[in-house]
C-alpha cells in the first residue's frame, strides 16, 4: 500500500457505540508543532534511546525530532501500523508503553492523563496528521529573561517561547529542554529553574525547543568589594578587571619577578630559564624589563620549537612508517620556520589547506599525505581553525547547533576535487586539483551539494578553479565569524590554562564565552594586527591579567573562569622531560636527531614509544586536532616515574650531571645550593630551605648493613637526593 493510500486510509474517525463520527476538530493537534515536542521532552528520540544508531527494539527516530517526515512514517506506517491505533488511542503501542501499560525497557516516560499523553492521545484520535490545518510554521526561540543575575545559592525561573509564522506565541516552558554549561555553578530543573550555586562566575543554560536554541546568560556574583586592581596596562587588563569588578571577585596582586620570569619562558619557549637569566632579570632594575623579556623569548628558536610542537601535533604529523620520515620532517621544519620568521596566521593555514606539488618542493602538502578522507579532512579544518566540531552533523542535525547534514556534506565538497599522484618516492603522492564541477552527496538523501562554507555562500566555484582557494579565502577574510575568534581563544587557553570558550574547539551559539567583551576585543587586535601570532601573545603576557599571582586570596580560592589568579598547570610531557635534563645536567637521545635535541624539538610522535618519561607525561600521539589529547592531569604513574624510575636515577647519576661537578666545585655549599634553586624554581632559596639543605649535605650516611658510606660517595649521594627531592615538588612540576 502506497503512502497516500494509507493517509487516506487512517482518516480522521472514531469508533464509538458502533456508529462513526467525526474526532474532536476544536483543537487540531499537528504532529510537527505538538507531538513531536512531546516525544522530544520525553526523551524517546534522545542519543540514549530511540534514536541511536538503529534504534531501540525496533523502533527508530531521528535524534531530537530533526527529521520529522521519517518519524511520521516510523510511528505511523512501520510495524504494520500497532504503533497508533485510531479506533482506540490508549491501545496504541506508542502510549502504552510511554505510560508503563505495556513493558517498556525506558520505564514511564508518559503518565497516563498528564498533558503530554492526552496531546499525543488526541492526535492519535484525530487520525495522525502530520500537519493540522493552516498551521504556522515555527520561526524562532526565545527565552526570558535572556540574561540576568543571580545571587549565591539563589534561583531563577526561565521562560521558554515559540515565535510562528502567523504572528502567534506560545509559551513551551514545559516542553523545552534545558541544559547548564557549568553545573558546579548552576543547575537547572527540567522545567527550567535555575539554581545557582556558592561559586561565582557567569554560568550559560541552553534552551532547546523542536531544532531552534536560545541561551540564557547569568552571572553570579560574589560581591566582595574590589577596590584595589592592578594597574591597567592594555586592553586585557581593562576587560578582565571589569569583569571581576562586576562579579565582585578581587584578583591576586602582580606575582614578583622570579615567578614572572619562569611563568612567562615557560609558556613562550617551552623551557626554564638559566640560571644566568634568571640572575640578570632579578638584578636588572628596568621598569621595562619584563616586556624586553618577552620580547627577547619572541626571538628565541625555542619559541618557534615550542610552538611548532603545539601545531605538529593538532596536524597530526604522525609516523606510522619508516617512509614518513621525509614528510615529517619536512612539515614540522615548514611549520617551524612559518613561527620563527612569523609569516601571518591567515597565510599559514592558506598555504596548508590549497598546497599542491610535492613534499619536497612544497611541506604543507604532507598534511594531506596523513588525511585522505574528505570527511575527516573537512572534520579537522572546521574544529582547528574554525572553533566547529561537525562530526554529529555527518550523521544527523547537531543538536547543540545550526549545522545538518547538508551542510557537512557541503564542506566537504571543498575537498572533492583532490587528486593524488604516486612520485618516485615510496609513500609518497603528488597532490594536485582535479578539474571538475566539486560536489559532494548527502548519504541519507542522495541529494548532489555543491562546496558552501557554513553558514555563507562562497559563490558559484567554476570546474577549472580549485575549491580550497575559495574555503580558504573564506575561512581568513576579516568578516569570519569563527576564524580569529578560534586562534585567539586557543592561544588564551595555552597561556591561562582555560579558555574563554571552553574547550577551546567547541565555539557555537549555545557555549558563549564567560568573557564576551573580551573575547571580541581579542579577536578585533588579532584581525587588525594582520594575523600576526607573535603579536597576540604578546599582548596577553604584558597584561597584568596575564602577571597575576597565583596564590589566592580570602575571596578567590574557588574561582576558576574569570582569570582573578593565574591558575597553576603541571609542565607539558616535553617540557618536564627538557627541564629534568636542565635540572640534573643530563641529555636524552633520540633516533635521527643530533645530539642535544631538546624534547619540545621533536618532530612527531614517534619518539614517545621510545621515551618512558613523555608516555607517562602523556605526550599526545598526534591523532586528533583536540587537544584533549594530550594528558596535562597528575596521575600515580607519573609521581612513582619520578620518584623510582631508572631513566630519572641515570639523569640523577650522569657522570656529567650538576650533582657529580658540585662535587669538585670549589664554591661554598650556600652558593651551589642558591645556583641549584635558581636552576629548579628560578628563585633563591629561604633562609629555612637553605639551612635545611646545608644540614642534609653534611649528614653521614650509612649503607644496607649500618655501615658508614664513605664521605665522598656520601656527598654525592645527598647531592643527587637532594636534586631529586626538588624536582618532585609542586612548585617545580607546575607553571605558577
Amino acid at each position: 500500500m502506497s503512502f497516500n493510500a494509507v493517509v487516506l486510509f487512517i482518516v480522521a474517525i472514531t469508533v464509538a457505540n458502533g456508529s462513526v463520527v467525526a474526532a474532536e476538530k476544536s483543537e487540531a493537534i499537528s504532529f510537527v508543532n505538538d507531538v513531536l515536542p512531546v516525544l522530544t521532552k520525553a526523551g524517546c528520540n534522545a542519543g540514549s534511546c530511540h534514536a541511536k544508531a538503529g534504534g531501540r527494539n525496533g523502533f527508530q527516530l531521528s535524534i531530537l525530532g530533526f527529521e520529522t517526515v521519517e518519524d511520521y512514517e516510523n510511528i505511523v506506517l512501520e510495524d504494520r501500523g500497532r504503533r497508533v491505533f485510531q479506533a482506540a488511542p490508549d491501545q496504541s503501542l506508542l502510549l502504552a508503553k510511554a505510560s508503563g501499560k505495556v513493558p517498556h525497557a525506558g520505564g514511564v516516560r508518559l503518565p497516563a492523563g498528564s498533558t503530554g499523553y492526552e496531546v499525543v492521545r488526541r492526535w492519535i484520535e484525530q487520525g495522525m496528521p502530520l500537519h493540522a490545518d493552516s498551521e504556522p510554521e515555527f520561526l524562532s526561540l526565545e527565552v526570558k529573561p535572556a540574561n540576568g543575575v543571580i545571587k549565591r545559592n539563589g534561583e531563577q525561573q526561565l521562560q521558554a517561547f515559540a515565535q510562528y509564522s502567523d504572528g502567534s506565541v506560545r509559551d513551551v516552558t514545559s516542553l523545552a529542554l534545558y541544559e547548564s554549561n557549568a553545573e558546579a555553578m548552576a543547575e537547572v530543573s527540567e522545567d527550567g529553574l535555575v539554581t545557582a550555586s556558592d561559586i561565582p562566575g557567569k554560568a550559560a543554560v541552553m534552551v532547546r525547543y523542536q531544532g531552534k536554541v536560545a541561551v540564557f546568560t547569568a552571572a553570579i556574583p560574589l560581591g566582595a568589594p574590589v577596590d584595589q586592581l592592578p594597574k591597567v596596562r592594555n586592553f586585557v587588563d581593562e576587560q578582565v578587571f571589569a569583569n571581576l569588578k562586576e562579579l565582585g571577585i578581587p584578583p591576586s596582586p602582580v606575582c614578583d619577578d622570579a615567578t614572572f620570569l619562569r611563568r612567562v619562558t615557560l609558556d613562550i619557549a617551552g623551557r626554564l630559564p638559566t640560571v644566568e637569566e634568571t640572575e640578570s632579570f632579578l638584578a636588572d632594575t628596568a621598569a621595562d624589563k619584563r616586556d624586553q623579556k618577552i620580547e627577547a623569548l619572541l626571538r628565541s628558536p625555542q619559541y618557534a620549537d615550542y610552538f611548532a610542537s603545539k601545531w605538529v601535533s593538532l596536524l597530526k604529523n604522525r609516523r606510522d612508517a619508516a617512509s614518513d620520515i621525509t614528510a615529517n620532517f619536512a612539515f614540522h621544519s615548514w611549520i617551524r620556520d612559518s613561527l620563527l620568521t612569523n609569516v601571518p596566521y591567515d597565510q599559514l593555514v592558506r598555504e596548508l589547506l590549497a598546497a599542491t606539488g610535492t613534499i619536497v618542493e612544497n611541506p604543507p602538502v604532507a598534511w594531506y599525505k596523513r588525511v585522505k578522507d574528505p570527511k575527516v579532512q573537512l572534520e579537522d579544518i572546521a574544529q582547528l581553525f574554525l572553533g566547529v566540531r561537525m562530526q554529529c552533523a555527518q550523521c544527523h542535525h547537531h543538536p547543540f547547533e545550526r549545522w545538518s547534514q547538508d551542510d557537512y556534506y557541503s564542506f566537504s565538497a571543498f575537498f572533492s576535487r583532490i587528486g593524488r599522484k604516486p612520485t618516485a618516492t615510496a609513500g609518497e603522492d603528488l597532490i594536485f586539483h582535479k578539474r571538475g564541477l566539486a560536489t559532494a552527496k548527502n548519504v541519507r538523501t542522495g541529494v548532489t551539494l555543491v562546496p558552501v562554507a557554513l553558514g555563507d555562500d562562497v559563490g558559484k566555484i567554476p570546474p577549472g578553479e580549485d575549491p580550497r582557494l575559495r574555503l580558504a579565502q573564506w575561512m581568513s577574510s576579516p568578516k569570519n565569524p569563527f576564524f580569529a575568534k578560534a586562534l585567539v581563544n586557543r592561544y588564551w587557553k595555552h597561556f591561562f590554562k582555560r579558555g574563554l570558550i571552553e574547550p577551546e574547539d567547541d565555539i557555537r551559539d549555545t557555549n558563549p564565552p564567560s568573557n564576551p567583551k573580551l573575547l571580541a576585543a581579542l579577536e578585533k587586535h588579532f584581525i587588525d594586527s594582520g594575523y600576526d601570532l607573535k603579536d597576540l601573545i604578546r599582548v596577553i603576557t604584558r597584561s597584568n591579567a596575564y602577571q597575576l599571582s597565583a596564590i589566592p586570596n580570602e575571596y578567590n580560592l574557588v574561582e576558576e573562569q574569570n582569570y582573578s589568579r593565574f591558575y597553576p598547570r603541571r609542565m607539558q610531557a616535553e617540557v618536564l622531560l627538557d627541564a629534568v635534563n636542565d635540572v640534573t645536567g643530563s641529555t636524552t637521545s633520540f633516533a635521527n636527531l643530533p645530539a642535544g635535541t631538546r624534547a619540545i624539538a621533536l618532530p612527531d610522535n614517534s619518539y614517545n614509544s621510545a621515551s618512558g618519561f613523555l608516555k607517562a607525561f602523556g605526550r599526545p600521539d598526534n591523532a586528533s586536532v583536540c587537544e584533549c589529547e594530550r594528558v596535562q592531569s597528575s596521575s600515580l604513574s607519573q609521581t612513582l616515574f619520578l620518584i623510582n624510575s631508572s631513566e630519572v636515577k641515570a639523569k640523577l647519576a650522569s657522570s656529567g650531571g650538576r650533582a657529580v661537578k658540585y662535587l669538585n666545585d670549589k664554591r661554598s655549599d650556600e652558593e651551589k645550593i642558591t645556583e641549584l634553586y635558581l636552576a629548579v624554581f628560578s628563585r633563591p632559596p629561604r633562609e629555612n630551605e637553605l639551612k635545611i639543605a646545608i644540614d642534609y649535605l653534611k649528614a653521614p650516611l650509612k649503607d644496607a648493613n649500618g655501615k658508614p658510606v664513605p664521605s665522598g660517595t656520601a656527598l654525592r649521594q645527598n647531592w643527587q637526593d637532594l636534586t631529586w627531592a626538588l624536582i618532585n615538588t609542586k612548585e617545580f612540576l607546575f607553571n605558577h
